[in-house]
């Protein structure tokens, strides 16, 4: 029998999170995003509104509010996300939920973004609370970028409303969700020489409330998309200097700092991209990378994690594009092989930290992408290995980590091929690797007697079979 060792996976430096679908493109399943970046993320981004006093809700706004004389993508009558099903009245069968279980049981958290009329009452909030509660950790960004004037929360509301709102919607929602964490976004110090951040009378308050702070900045927008074209001149779209926008970013931070009585919360970057439509795909991809050069260069312990904005999308701000013929196919990018090789790297990979040697069975504990118990399995190759495969007997649901690439395993899954993990890195030699093991659960969901933990029991060893030379020759 192999020797199996405890491991823990942690936090890394600075997670990655990924936005999968919105008003600019449909959700891709993690599977196909598992295979095309080769690792799972820290989480992954939903986005949904919730306007459940609203004529026509819960249709899409831009479906069941067609008009040939909307002009911009936030003029329907409430945001144009895909709708929130769940709520007062409504039903855990359906998105987000769907969804968030697939996410979950690929090993990553999820981070829902959902815009909500600030008109709703106490018992809208307790019922999402009472959606999210099985879901793990879940970050919840309310009523996002909220120092702005483009959602329809804030033509509806003053800012004072809206902050009060937030205040009001993270206190019922962890209430009777408290494996929530609720995050601020707003407007950071956009003007320099003011010393401030936008609204700061006002949206104060928000980061004394909110357990993680962002800000959503993109070093090039095209606003205008998909009613415009960008054309040098125009008005619609806006181009940065990379340092000034992580120059802003920190001030930014510091300044949340102060307000909340020289306490820091994690800072975070919920949507982080430059538009393709402004840039070209070449610039795209070197501004993100320069953006990730200079958190190394600068060592920013401060910044907690990004959210690239998004996997695939309709216009030019995803590591794809969708295919006008086909919107179940992508078109890559320079910036995904650029995005791939950047989340591959030290600062952005969590901790991985072997313990001591274990008999099975042994129980395996998953708390969120950012703390689970796993077993680590050594294994040595000769040379370059023809054959690499792993045979479960169990119907139990796993990732996977070799020679830095992830595998799943689904509960139905007998058999994972892993030989995708030489294809990049190819052996040269012989090498002593580690497999790397985790059970997140299958359902996706936790039981309501533990919102934070759940456990899978390892009781026999799934064989591996490793060969160096082809069946015949």
């Amino acid at each position: 029998m192999e020797k199996i060792y405890q491991l823990h996976m942690g936090a890394a430096q600075c997670a990655v999170d990924l936005g999968d679908g919105s008003e600019r493109g449909e959700y891709v399943n993690q599977d196909y995003i598992l295979q095309t970046l080769g690792r799972p993320h820290r989480s992954i981004s939903l986005m949904y509104c919730y306007y459940p006093l609203d004529e026509g809700f819960p249709g899409r706004a831009s479906v069941v509010h067609a008009n040939p004389d909307v002009k911009f993508a936030w003029d329907f009558p409430y945001d144009d996300y895909f709708t929130y099903k769940g709520g007062l009245n409504g039903t855990r069968d359906d998105e987000p939920f769907t969804y968030m279980r697939e996410v979950r049981s690929h090993g990553q958290d999820v981070t829902l973004t959902l815009t909500i009329d600030p008109h709703v009452s106490d018992e809208h909030l307790v019922a999402i609370g009472q959606d999210l509660r099985t879901f793990g950790r879940v970050f919840l960004r309310i009523n996002h970028e909220a120092t702005g004037n483009w959602f329809s929360f804030n033509k509806r509301a003053s800012y004072q409303e809206v902050a009060d709102f937030f205040v009001r919607a993270c206190r019922i929602i962890k209430e009777n969700a408290p494996n929530v964490l609720t995050i601020t976004c707003i407007g950071g110090i956009e003007n320099p020489e003011s010393g401030k951040i936008e609204k700061e009378e006002e949206f104060a308050q928000t980061l004394l409330a909110a357990d993680i702070w962002s800000v959503d900045k993109y070093m090039a927008l095209h606003w205008g998309w998909p009613y415009d074209i960008a054309e040098r001149g125009g008005n619609s779209h806006s181009r940065s200097k990379v340092l000034d926008i992580y120059d802003m970013t920190k001030a930014s931070f510091a300044r949340f700092k102060e307000l909340n009585g020289g306490e820091a919360k994690p800072m975070i970057m919920s949507e982080f991209n430059a538009d393709g439509d402004v840039t070209g795909a070449y610039d795209q991809a070197s501004m993100v990378q320069e953006f990730c050069d200079i958190l190394d260069e600068d060592n920013a312990d401060w910044f907690k994690a990004f959210t690239f904005y998004q996997f695939r999308d309709r216009g030019r701000l995803g590591l794809e594009i969708e295919d006008p013929n086909n919107p179940e196919v992508g078109i890559r990018q320079p910036v995904l092989n650029t995005y791939k090789n950047l989340i591959h790297q030290k600062r952005f990979l969590p901790e991985l930290t072997q313990g001591k040697e274990i008999q099975l069975p042994v129980q395996l504990r998953w708390g969120n992408s950012e703390d689970a118990d796993g077993i680590a399995i050594p294994l040595h190759f000769e040379k370059a290995p023809v054959f690499c495969e792993i045979y479960f007997e169990d119907d139990n649901n796993y990732i996977m980590e070799l020679n830095g690439r992830w595998f799943y395993k689904s509960p139905k899954a007998k058999c994972i091929d892993l030989m995708s993990a030489f294809y990049e890195k190819p052996l040269s030699g012989s090498a002593d690797l580690t497999l790397k093991l985790f059970a997140p659960p299958a359902s996706g969901e936790n039981d309501p007697s533990d919102l934070f933990n759940t456990y899978t029991t390892l009781e026999k060893m799934p064989k591996i079979r490793i060969r160096f030379a082809p069946v015949e020759e």
